[in-house]
C-alpha cells in the first residue's frame, strides 16, 4: 500500500512544502508515495449548492475536484502524513475545507468512515503557538485514538516562519525524520 503525504498550506515553497518534501524523500525507495500539495490544487469548499450530497454523495457538484481523491488516498494508505500550518492559532483554511467536504465523502457510508479513521495517520504542524486547537481538529480524523502530532516551531530552531527555511535546520530535519521513522 502506498503512503500519502498532504501539504495543506496554500503557500508554495514554504515550510510545509519543505517538510512534506523531507517526508517524501525519507519514504522514497521503500514506499510509493501519493502527494497532494494544496497550494497547487483547485479545492472547492462546501456551499453554493443545494446540498445534493445529502441525497447521494455522487450528486455533489464538486465531486470531481481533488478532495475525494485525497480521502481515497488516505483511506487506502499504509500511513498518511498531514502537514498543516498554523494560521491564527488554528489549522489553515485548506485543512478545514478538507474537513467540511468529509460530510459528502462519507455520506451514507459509515463503513468508509470507520476505514478512514482506522487508517494510520501522523500530523506535522508548523506552528510557533498553541496546540489545543490542533489536537481537537485532528481527533476527528483518528476516531477514538489520540492523534500522533509533531509540533515544529521555526522559532525553536532559530528560523523565521515566513522565510520558509525551517528544513534548513539540521535539528528540525532530524526531528521530522525521527517522527516518521520511530
Amino acid at each position: 500500500m502506498p503512503a500519502c503525504v498532504i501539504s495543506f498550506s496554500g503557500r508554495r515553497d514554504g515550510n510545509c512544502s519543505a517538510v512534506a518534501q523531507a517526508v517524501r524523500d525519507a519514504l522514497s525507495g521503500r514506499d510509493s508515495v501519493q502527494y497532494f500539495d494544496c497550494s497547487a490544487l483547485a479545492l472547492t469548499p462546501c456551499g453554493g449548492c443545494g446540498c445534493e450530497c445529502f441525497q447521494a454523495r455522487e450528486r455533489c457538484p464538486y465531486f470531481d475536484d481533488p478532495v475525494f481523491g485525497m480521502y481515497d488516498a488516505v483511506t487506502r494508505s499504509s500511513m498518511s502524513y498531514f502537514v498543516v500550518p498554523n494560521y491564527c492559532d488554528y489549522p489553515c483554511a485548506n485543512f478545514f475545507l478538507f474537513n467540511e467536504r468529509s460530510q459528502c465523502y462519507f455520506q451514507g457510508r459509515p463503513e468508509l468512515l470507520e476505514q478512514y479513521e482506522r487508517a494510520p495517520k501522523k500530523f506535522i504542524v508548523v506552528s510557533n503557538t498553541g496546540r489545543d486547537n490542533f489536537i481537537t481538529a485532528f481527533q476527528y480524523h483518528t476516531g477514538d485514538a489520540p492523534p500522533d502530532v509533531l509540533f515544529l516551531s521555526a522559532r525553536r530552531f532559530g528560523k523565521v516562519s515566513i522565510r520558509g527555511d525551517l528544513m534548513g535546520s539540521p535539528d528540525a530535519r532530524a526531528e521530522v525524520l525521527r517522527f516518521i521513522n520511530p
